[in-house]
C-alpha cells in the first residue's frame, strides 16, 4: 500500500472486539503498519460463551494463538441434538475429532479477547490498543480518511486520526455503518427471545459435548462447557442459552440483565439421566437477556477508504456458532486484499466483492436452517412426542445431510478447508 502524506495511521482499525483484533494480527504479519482505537476506558471481559468453528480456527492457529486458546477454552468433542424428553437423535465429532487440521474451540468471549488483545499488544505494541477514542463519525477525501473520536468517560471531543484506510469493527451499533447507510430499518426481530448465562457444574457427557436439546416453541437449550476444572475439583464452567418464541424482546444489548423467572417455567421437567436442566439454570451467578436479532444484507460495505468488517457489517441471529467465525475470516479476507492490491480503495473493494456475497448467505442460512433444524426436522415428524427409535422417526443419512448443507454453507466443510487459501 502507497503511503499518504498527511496522515496518522495506514490502517485504523474501529473497535478492538473480536474482528478488529484479529484483523490487527493478521495485518502485523503482512507487514502493514496499524492502529486499534476502541470506545471503552478499559477492556473487560463481556458476553458469555463463543464457539470457534475450524475454518476459523485454522486462521487463529496460523497466527500462533492454538497454544493460549487451548489454555483458555474447552477442546470441543461432539455436536449432539436430543429432544426435550432428553432422548438422543443425533450426534457427530466436532473439530479434530471429526477429521479437520484444526480444533473447535468453546471458550468465554472475554478470554477470547484476552488472548488476542494480549498478542496485539505484545507483537505490536503497549499503543497498539487506544483505549477510550468512541468513534462518531468518518470523512474522506480522495487522499485519505479521517476518524472523530470523543471519550467515553469525559464526553469531550478528541482529536481526529487521519488513515490511509479505515475499518469499522465497531459491532452492531456501529456509527460508521449508520453514517454510510443512515435510511437503512431497524433490526429485524426474529420472534426468538434469549437467554444466557453460565454456571459452575460438573462435566456432562463427554465433558466437552456442544448439546442442543428441545424446539423453539416449547423451549429450545444451547449447552456447552466454556473453561475446565475452574475450581481444583474437576467442575467445569458450562454455557447455556435459553431460546422462546415470544412476541416480546428487549433492545439488543449484551449485556442487559435478565430475569430467570422469566423463562425456566419452560424447562422445570428437564430432569434427564445426562444433566438437571432447571438445576443448572438456577445455579447461574447471572442471566442475560438478548433477543434473537439481526439485520438485512447491505448491498455494500465500502464507500472509498471506508469499509465495515464483523457485525458492522453482517450483523446474524446468534445460531451456527458464526458471528465470531465470520468476523475472524473478514479479517483473513481483507489481510489478503490489503497485502496483494496496492491502491487501497481497490483493495476495499476486492475485499467487499469476496466476503459481501458469503456472509449474505450466513444470515439468510441462520434465519431459516441453522443446524439446530435438525431438532426442528425432529420435532415435526414426532408431533413434538417421544419416539420410540429415532430410525423410525429420520434416517441417519437424512441427519448427516442437513448437518453437511450448513456446513458447506457456512464455509467449514472440510473439502472446502482443504482447498481454500
Amino acid at each position: 500500500m502507497s503511503d499518504v502524506r498527511g496522515r496518522d495511521e495506514r490502517v485504523l482499525i474501529v473497535g478492538a472486539g473480536i474482528g478488529g483484533l484479529v484483523l490487527a494480527l493478521e495485518l502485523h504479519d503482512a507487514g502493514i503498519p496499524c492502529r486499534v482505537y476502541e470506545a471503552v476506558p478499559e477492556i473487560r471481559p463481556l458476553g458469555v460463551g463463543v464457539n470457534i468453528l475450524p475454518h476459523a480456527s485454522r486462521v487463529l492457529c496460523q497466527l500462533g494463538l492454538e497454544d493460549p486458546l487451548t489454555r483458555a477454552s474447552v477442546t470441543t468433542r461432539e455436536s449432539v441434538f436430543f429432544n426435550r424428553f432428553g432422548q438422543l437423535i443425533y450426534r457427530e465429532p466436532s473439530g479434530r475429532y471429526a477429521g479437520y487440521d484444526h480444533p473447535q474451540f468453546s471458550i468465554h468471549r472475554g478470554d477470547l479477547q484476552r488472548v488476542l488483545l494480549d498478542a496485539v499488544r505484545e507483537r505490536l505494541g503497549a499503543d497498539a490498543v487506544v483505549l477510550d477514542h468512541r468513534c462518531t463519525g468518518v470523512t474522506q477525501d480522495d487522499r485519505v480518511a479521517q476518524v472523530r473520536f470523543r471519550s467515553s468517560s469525559t464526553g469531550e471531543t478528541l482529536p481526529a486520526v487521519a488513515a490511509d484506510v479505515v475499518v469499522a469493527g465497531d459491532g452492531i451499533h456501529s456509527a460508521v455503518r449508520a453514517q454510510l447507510h443512515p435510511n437503512e430499518g431497524p433490526p429485524r426481530y426474529s420472534g426468538i427471545n434469549m437467554w444466557r448465562g453460565t454456571t459452575v457444574g460438573q462435566p456432562i457427557l463427554t465433558g466437552a459435548s456442544m448439546v442442543r436439546a428441545g424446539w423453539l416453541d416449547r423451549g429450545k437449550m444451547v449447552i456447552y462447557p466454556i473453561r475446565d476444572n475452574v475450581d481444583g475439583r474437576g467442575n467445569q464452567l458450562i454455557n447455556w442459552v435459553a431460546e422462546i418464541e415470544t412476541p416480546r424482546h428487549v433492545e439488543r444489548d449484551w449485556g442487559r440483565p435478565g430475569r430467570l423467572e422469566d423463562f425456566i417455567g419452560a424447562f422445570e421437567d428437564w430432569h434427564f439421566d445426562w444433566l438437571d436442566v432447571p438445576a443448572m439454570l438456577r445455579g447461574a451467578e447471572q442471566v442475560l437477556e438478548y433477543p434473537m436479532v439481526d439485520q438485512d444484507p447491505l448491498d455494500r460495505w465500502t464507500f472509498g477508504r471506508v469499509t465495515l468488517l464483523g457485525d458492522a457489517a453482517h450483523p446474524m441471529v446468534p445460531r451456527g456458532s458464526n458471528g465470531a467465525g465470520q468476523a475472524i475470516l473478514d479479517a483473513r479476507a481483507l489481510r489478503h486484499s490489503l497485502s496483494t492490491i496496492d491502491d487501497p480503495q481497490a483493495a476495499l473493494q476486492a475485499y467487499e466483492k469476496r466476503r459481501l456475497p458469503v456472509t449474505t448467505q450466513v444470515v439468510r442460512t441462520n434465519r431459516s436452517t441453522p443446524p439446530d433444524v435438525i431438532i426442528r426436522e425432529v420435532w415435526e415428524r414426532t408431533g413434538d412426542q417421544p419416539f420410540e427409535r429415532i430410525e423410525d422417526v429420520i434416517s441417519r443419512a437424512e441427519l448427516e445431510a442437513i448437518s453437511r448443507r450448513y456446513k458447506e454453507i457456512a464455509g467449514f466443510a472440510p473439502e472446502a478447508l482443504r482447498t481454500g487459501d
